[in-house]
């Protein structure tokens, strides 16, 4: 576009356009040339732009074509910009926004020097920055700022101040004696500064700011301990400071209780950046005897995004011992989140050439994923694999003082997916399953496991139902296929098994058919038809070798397809009894109580898939050596991964008695007024008689009771008597005979129990039992109602006051702190917890001496006590303790005990493991997240080197 600039434009601007002209071509000339090739004039007439001062101070634009309008808004925009640039090189040397100042007790302006001395809890306000003082002085023109504290009158020695000078600029704070600042150039010079950033605190002598925020500082100090006397800190002879990024300093020395230490380094820095940023972590160092001394935990962070990030550790021993490691978590918000972690070491112990030389390589693979239950409803992914190699615990140095891990016998890895599709009530789950044995090498693994279910659903159902409901309609029936790969090898051999041979797989069909009826309004029946089909790709036939005296196996692949079914009806019902206390002996608390008898009868059948025309069971002869021959059965289908259905036939009709006993009390603590009472949760007791059977049709007598002590306790116990007695054969040796307990007169053989105690004690239990607690401060602190409290009927082992005493131990509102009295002296009310734990197990033990007058086994008995415990001796001082006992081996089982101080700035704390083995963990080191990896001292005990206790 070419623009013809108004007579009145400034002479630069007219000489730099006339410049431009001139090596152009002439505007009456390029302003022709568009006339005529437009249609603006049907005579083709010539039109002259001109544009003179009269009109550019009062310019009609109606009047303007649209060539003309374009030009003059043109010329309009360049002079506008020009008049604003006037306007800040007039604005450039001042202050551009206005300047707020007050003070609570006087103001004093001189309007001469343009200066203001503010008295008083004084403050002035520019933009962003703030600053507060009781006195500041300050020059308009010059835009200085001098801001100072007053002395306290009632220190006689004139050395304290207040009211000291508090400087803020964004986030940042400081605080000093004296201050200097010019708002214009945003510099200033400050006298013992104090500033927070992050974890840290810095102080210095004399500090600079530099207009973009950067502070020097000279004879400095940093320390993360937030006391006004620190309790440590690093000198710094100087410093300088990017605030909310890091410091970076020259020679330095530590400092610990006014005390300096021989510890100097020439340079260093501290990052404060609040954002993921990349760097180097750095490795800690210690010697361990079998693989000579070690750097270990160095490397490097990579902050990838903020979704992801990477960690790469190394470890390296001067014996020749290496590993690497990498860590990685990963999320997406409403979507997914979980982390993977990957070891490897490789580890020589011994000198190469020797016997004693030995090398290992281990590794390990941590899995975690969680999905969102936000991000599908109907399809879900999660993971849990934890897989490491038999020797990579023993050759951690890590897992020494981590007992748990290292006597970790097994570990279990999965990976789950799921979807659903509700439109036709189908839904498919696949799992890959890992369990390892640690102490053998042993590996159990299903890869897939495929689970196909289809609900229940109603096949003969109306889709537009008249009247009431029919009874075929209740017919319901269901499809679940499961479809498995499995094998079970050892580590070194499961990247070389075979898929085919080596490997066990099939699928799995039930289809169950059932039904609900009502008879007789009181009498539920329920008949039902399983039928289960397997499918196998190889069966196992077996023969005799007579020569060599063994048997011989013969695998053949191929469709095999082993199915069964059977059928059951079941009828139940409730009968109900209550009981109306009379008042005057037991009063109007009690209203009633309820009696609940649950009787159910049942009767199933299936035939006897053993029989010859199935298939499922075949037989050979073997031949002995003596020459006698034997007829043994045996299932082609036997290791297969669904089983084979069983032999012989059943038509099995089982009992069951079930009681439960409630009380109905008045209670002012409900809303209803009323509340119940379990007397008897469940008191039950079932047994079958299977007609079908030749020989021992009667079943054991199966008892179970149930009661809910207290609100948080359920007292559970299963208990099995056997019907059958005890005889003596021919050689005197006792084997369970056809004949009944029962028949005898006598009551069935008891053939045991367990059972698992558990309780703690904690000192707010001891003032319950022997007085001096208050209930209700105990209440008010717990926030719950009384021990019996509202019965929600729902059952639960889970022993809460348990749980609440573990956190006793923890920090209260209190702050954690023992009480102390008006002089200092601590209150004997230490936070403390004590828990027992004891389990039973009582059984036959057929491997002990046979009573032959009582015709029976002597009982075993099989008990284990855990002990653990914490005690909070004062403020920052902490034990606890774990241990047990087991009666069967007659020693301690795991023992461990720990002791931690905390020392404000710092941390110290020591572990022990006392049994199985011995070892020690020692650590003392800063609290801060900035030092914790500097200011540390670490010492453990080796394989080698572990501490005899006695």
């Amino acid at each position: 576009m070419f623009v013809m600039a108004s007579a009145d434009a400034p002479s630069k601007q007219r000489k730099k356009r006339e410049k431009v002209l001139r090596d152009s071509i002439e505007i009456s000339d390029i302003a022709d040339t568009i006339l005529r090739d437009s249609l603006l004039s049907a005579n083709d007439t010539m039109l002259t732009l001109t544009v003179d001062t009269t009109l550019a101070l009062g310019v009609d634009t109606t009047k303007m074509d649209s060539l003309q309008l374009a030009i003059y808004q043109h010329n309009k925009a360049i002079d506008d910009s020009i008049r604003l640039d006037s306007i800040n090189r007039q604005r450039a040397g001042g202050i551009n926004s206005p300047v707020n100042y007050s003070a609570n007790d006087s103001l004093v302006y001189d309007a001469v020097t343009k200066t203001a001395r503010l008295y008083g809890s004084s403050t002035v306000k520019y933009e962003n920055m703030d600053l507060a003082a009781e006195r500041i002085h300050m020059s308009i023109d010059s835009s200085l700022v001098h801001a100072t504290g007053a002395k306290d009158k009632a220190d006689t020695t004139g050395m304290t101040l207040f009211g000291t000078p508090v400087f803020s600029m964004g986030s940042g704070k400081y605080e000093s004696d004296t201050m200097a600042f010019n708002f214009k150039t945003k510099k200033g010079l400050i006298s013992n500064v104090y500033t927070q950033q992050e974890d840290g605190f810095l102080r210095s002598e004399i500090s600079k700011r530099s207009p973009n925020g950067d502070i020097f500082l000279q004879h400095g100090r940093y320390t993360t301990c937030d006391a006004e006397h620190p309790d440590f800190y690093i000198a710094l002879s100087r410093a300088k400071v990017r605030p909310g990024k890091e410091v970076v300093f020259g020679p330095a020395y530590l400092v610990v209780a006014d005390v300096p230490l021989p510890f100097a380094i020439p340079y260093g820095f501290f990052p404060f950046t609040k954002s993921y940023s990349s760097g180097f972590i750095m490795p800690t160092y210690g010697d361990e005897s079998n693989r000579g001394f070690y750097l270990r935990d160095g490397g490097y962070y990579f902050a990838i995004s903020d979704k992801m990030d990477l960690k790469l550790l190394g470890e390296i021993y001067t014996k020749g011992s290496w590993g690497l490691s990498a860590a990685m978590n990963y999320t997406k918000r409403y979507r997914f989140s979980g982390s993977f972690y990957a070891s490897f070491q490789n580890t020589q112990t011994g000198d190469k050439g020797m016997p004693d030389f030995t090398r290992q390589k281990s590794f390990k693979i941590q899995w975690s994923h969680r999905q969102d239950q936000k991000a599908n409803p109907y399809s879900s992914l999660s993971a849990s694999v934890n897989f490491a190699t038999s020797s990579y615990e023993r050759n951690n140095l890590s897992s020494l003082y981590n007992p748990q891990t290292l006597t970790q016998s097994t570990r279990t890895s999965s990976v789950s997916w799921s979807t659903t599709f509700s439109s036709i009530g189908l839904s498919l789950s696949s799992t890959a399953n890992l369990s390892q044995n640690m102490r053998d090498s042993s590996i159990a693994m299903t890869l897939p496991d495929l689970n196909i279910s289809l609900s229940r659903f109603y096949p003969f159902k109306r889709k537009h139902a008249a009247g009431d409901e029919r009874w075929y309609e209740k017919i319901s029936m269901s499809y679940t296929g499961h479809i498995s790969n499995s094998i079970n090898t050892k580590e070194d051999k499961l990247l070389h098994s075979n898929l085919i041979k080596d490997w066990r797989n099939g699928w799995n069909h039930s289809i169950p058919i059932s039904g609900n009826f009502t008879l007789f309004n009181y009498i539920n029946i329920s008949p039902s038809f399983n039928f289960q089909d397997r499918m196998y790709t190889h069966k196992v036939m077996r023969s005799w070798d007579a020569a060599a005296q063994r048997e011989v196996c013969d695998t053949i692949y191929g469709f095999n397809n082993v199915y069964n079914y059977s059928m059951s009806i079941g009828a139940s019902t409730k009968l109900y009894g209550f009981y109306m206390p009379s008042r005057k002996i037991f009063g109007d608390k009690i209203q009633a109580i309820r009696h609940v008898l649950t009787p159910s009868v049942s009767f199933s059948y299936a035939p006897d898939f053993s029989a010859s025309h199935y298939g499922y069971y075949k037989t050979y002869q073997r031949t002995n050596a003596d020459g006698s021959v034997d007829l043994v059965e045996y299932s082609p289908y036997k290791d297969q991964l669904f089983g084979v259905p069983g032999k012989g036939k059943t038509g099995n009709i089982a009992f069951d008695l079930s009681n439960n006993v409630e009380m109905k009390v008045k209670s002012s603590k409900d809303s209803t007024g009323f509340k119940k009472l379990s007397i008897i949760d469940e008191l039950g007791l079932s047994m079958s008689y299977n007609m079908a059977a030749k020989e021992k049709p009667l079943s054991d007598l199966t008892m179970r009771i149930r009661l809910k002590w207290w609100k948080n306790y359920t007292f559970n116990m299963t208990a099995v008597f056997a019907s059958y007695a005890y005889e003596l054969d021919k050689n005197g040796r006792p084997y369970v005979g056809n004949h009944t307990l029962w028949g005898m007169g006598k009551f069935g053989r008891f053939q045991g129990t367990s059972q698992n105690f558990s309780f703690t004690l904690t000192p707010d239990k001891l003032k319950k039992w022997f007085g001096g607690g208050d209930d209700k401060e105990r209440k008010k602190r717990n926030g719950k109602d009384d021990e019996e409290g509202i019965d929600t009927d729902v059952e639960s082992n889970v022993d809460d006051t348990m749980v609440n005493a573990q956190r006793s131990t923890r920090k209260k509102s209190g702050g954690g702190k023992a009480e102390t009295d008006a002089d200092g002296y601590m209150r004997f009310n230490m936070p403390w917890s004590l828990t027992f734990g004891y389990g039973i197990t009582m059984r036959e033990n057929t491997g002990g001496k046979f009573n032959t007058k009582t015709m029976r086994y002597p009982y075993k008995f099989s008990q284990n006590l855990n002990v653990s415990g914490n005690l909070r001796l004062s403020d920052g001082w902490n034990i606890s303790f774990s241990s047990g006992y087991d009666f069967d081996q007659n020693k301690l089982s795991m023992t461990t005990a720990s002791l931690q101080r905390d020392l404000h700035c710092f941390n110290m704390a020591c572990s022990v493991v006392l049994a199985p083995y011995t070892s020690y963990n020692f650590s003392f080191r800063c609290n801060a997240a900035t030092l914790t990896d500097a200011l540390k001292y670490d010492k453990r005990s080796g394989y080698s080197n572990a501490v005899q206790w006695y």
